[in-house]
């Protein structure tokens, strides 16, 4: 009987010490996903960690006792922290950049999606693209008074072709060169330039809205 008792009472102590491994290891993951996420408010982290903490232990339970086996095959599913936390982080970006349509909060949210994904690259340099031309015709339109002989649209020989460059009156008048728009650059510049600005910026919040909606068909 003292023989059961002893077998009985080492199974106990070996199956408490496995479990404060597993804890230690479930802490660990947390603690290096708390750090991830510092940029957070600390409220909101907070809630993400108890949150992880709760799946990880449901997780665990599913697949039997609570063992260091069954933690890091949980904790592997969920990848590594920093991993786990710039998609948080990229989470949170994108759900302030659709709140409040700043577009710099919308380049911000873009260059994170640009590190996770190759159509968040694509969408990223469109952008860039887009509010880089709306910037060069606004400025154009806004230099023209100031350059009046040389800031402007226009058709410049190059060897047996032409090319068409949209100068902002810095330098001379290109040898050969035709301003194509004259003083009409003024109003069209600025309205191109500034419905182009809108435009981009609609495409931003468009393509964030539509990863989004795929990411939740996607965790169903």
């Amino acid at each position: 009987m003292a023989e059961v008792n002893l077998g009985q009472n080492n199974l106990a102590q070996n199956s408490l010490a496995q479990n404060s491994l597993a804890q230690k290891k479930i802490n660990k993951y947390l603690q290096d996903l708390t750090a991830a996420l510092r940029t957070l408010p600390s409220e909101q982290a907070s809630d993400i960690v108890e949150e992880l903490r709760s799946h990880i232990v449901d997780k665990v339970a599913v697949s039997g006792d609570m063992t260091p086996a069954a933690v890091d095959s949980a904790l592997a599913a969920l990848g590594r922290p920093e991993d786990l936390a710039s998609l948080y982080l990229t989470d949170d970006l994108q759900l302030r950049a659709l709140a409040s349509r700043s577009p710099l909060l919308i380049l911000r949210s873009l260059f994170r999606w640009a590190s996770l994904s190759f159509a968040g690259f694509f969408v990223l340099i469109s952008s860039l693209l887009g509010y880089f031309l709306s910037g060069a015709l606004i400025a154009c339109a806004l230099l023209r008074p100031i350059h009046p002989l040389t800031a402007g649209l226009w058709l410049i020989p190059n060897a047996e072709d032409y090319e068409i460059s949209l100068r902002l009156g810095f330098g001379s008048v290109p040898p050969g060169g035709r301003d194509l728009l004259g003083w009409w650059i003024v109003p069209i510049g600025l309205a191109v330039g500034f419905g182009l600005f809108f435009l981009t910026a609609r495409f931003g919040l468009w393509s964030i809205r539509r990863l989004r909606r795929a990411r939740r068909i996607g965790a169903h």
